[in-house]
């Protein structure tokens, strides 16, 4: 009903910048919240950044001054601007949304496929 479609994700160097984008399209109402989470193999994923439709933001600690959430809601996406990127910055990125549908007007969550990010030293 809802599907998300990541871009912006590759390779760089340590100190460089990339931008992710995360759009939604279906049988979208509204959207809540739009966020960005990110998993290394073996660990657990964890959250990066989250925007709620009143604009409230939230950043993982280890991103705080270098990452930046923004969402423009007359397309439905989500943006994450990272900049002075780290090699422990490494891992898939993924977009989650929590949609509200317009048949049913319920509360969904939803997760983007991903995409890898990769910071050499």
């Amino acid at each position: 009903q809802v599907q998300l479609v990541e871009s912006g994700g590759g390779l760089v160097q340590a100190g460089g910048s990339l931008r992710l984008s995360c759009a939604a399209s279906g049988s979208i109402y509204s959207i809540n919240v739009m966020a960005w989470y990110r998993q290394v193999p073996g660990n657990q994923r964890e959250l990066v950044a989250r925007i709620t439709r009143g604009g409230s933001i939230n950043y993982a600690d280890s991103v705080k001054g270098r990452f930046t959430i923004s969402r423009d809601d007359a397309r439905n996406t989500v943006y994450l601007q990272m900049n002075s990127l780290r090699p422990d910055d490494t891992a898939v990125y993924y977009c989650n949304t929590e949609v509200i549908l317009w048949r049913t007007l319920t509360n969904e969550n939803y997760w983007g496929q991903g995409t890898q990010v990769t910071v050499s030293s």
